[in-house]
């Protein structure tokens, strides 16, 4: 019963984590109006 909360923010953590990759190696910087879909 309580894995399941702990998948949702593992995937969260994960998604957060490609955007964040991605922006180190574009040299972007973060924009809070900006919704990127990864």
């Amino acid at each position: 019963a309580g894995k399941a909360p702990k998948v949702a923010i593992t995937a969260c953590m994960r998604k957060l984590l490609t955007i964040l990759n991605v922006m180190v190696k574009t040299k972007a910087h973060w924009e809070a109006g900006v919704c990127i879909h990864a």
